[in-house]
């Protein structure tokens, strides 16, 4: 399927959002709010669960289902506060000892004024460095599009997984023809050099497990199993070495030889 297709499939209406993804693999959620400095951000559901019966901290970008939906959650664009939110959660996770499960699917962090004014770039890169250093397993798991530095910032993980049709990339494939071509009608080229595609993605290193997305089959089950037996592995492994193994996936990012 070509890129562009993809794209497409990754926005289209009525795919599964985060919170269904939550209800499906989790047991007991509760979901936990604010980021005890300014606010709270609809944008990111944050709590603690159950999966499999062991407990876990999700942190997911939710876009809504409906208009209304969306509106309320900024059509899945998290403010600030949403990333210190994610945080806040991660360092909890990690001081009672459970694993991370971010789920992501976002076009972007919010770009207004405000966000900007409370510190966007700041929460990111917070995130980026603290994310690095977490000393417990974190899973990444991608469930539409993953745009920018809004996705990264749930992405610092020992694992990466996309689902078929998901998409990840450093800017929107319209913001890419834009900027490239000078023209937004050569979204289809964009969608094609940015290798965006999680087939791309796994052939490049960049993603570790990519889910299929059968017609009529069920994804949550299955996936579901996968991530109990991915913790499990990784919960076996030393922090110090899971963090070190977490730091050289991402430092070989990018390495080529001629």
């Amino acid at each position: 399927m070509e890129p562009y297709k993809r794209v497409q499939l990754a926005r289209k209406s009525g795919r599964p959002t985060a919170s269904a993804f939550i209800n499906k693999l989790l047991t007991d959620f509760i979901e936990l709010h604010g980021d005890r400095r300014f606010g709270d951000d609809a944008a990111i559901i944050a709590g603690i669960g159950r999966l499999g019966g062991r407990p876990v901290t999700v942190v997911a970008q939710e876009r809504g289902v409906d208009i209304h939906g969306r509106m309320t959650r900024n059509f899945g664009s998290p403010h600030p506060e949403g990333y210190r939110k994610a945080l806040r959660l991660m360092k909890q996770a990690e001081k009672f000892g459970r694993p991370v499960l971010c789920i992501v699917d976002t076009s972007g962090a919010f770009c207004g004024t405000g966000a900007e004014e409370r510190g966007q770039g700041q929460a990111i890169a917070e995130n980026l460095m603290e994310m690095m250093a977490l000393r417990i397993p974190v899973i990444s798991l991608f469930i539409g599009e993953g745009g920018s530095g809004g996705a990264l910032a749930l992405a610092v993980a020992d694992q990466v997984w996309m689902l078929e049709n998901a998409v990840y990339s450093v800017i929107s494939p319209e913001g890419c023809a834009s900027i490239l071509w000078k023209d937004p009608s050569k979204v289809k080229e964009a969608c094609a050099c940015l290798k965006m595609t999680s087939e791309d993605l796994l052939r490049l290193g960049v993603v570790e497990r990519v889910i299929p997305e059968t017609e009529g089959a069920d994804l949550f089950g299955p996936l579901k199993d996968q991530l109990i037996q991915a913790f499990e592995r990784l919960g076996r492994l030393e922090a110090g070495q899971r963090c070190e193994r977490r730091y050289q996936r991402f430092r070989k990012l990018g390495v080529y030889g001629e």
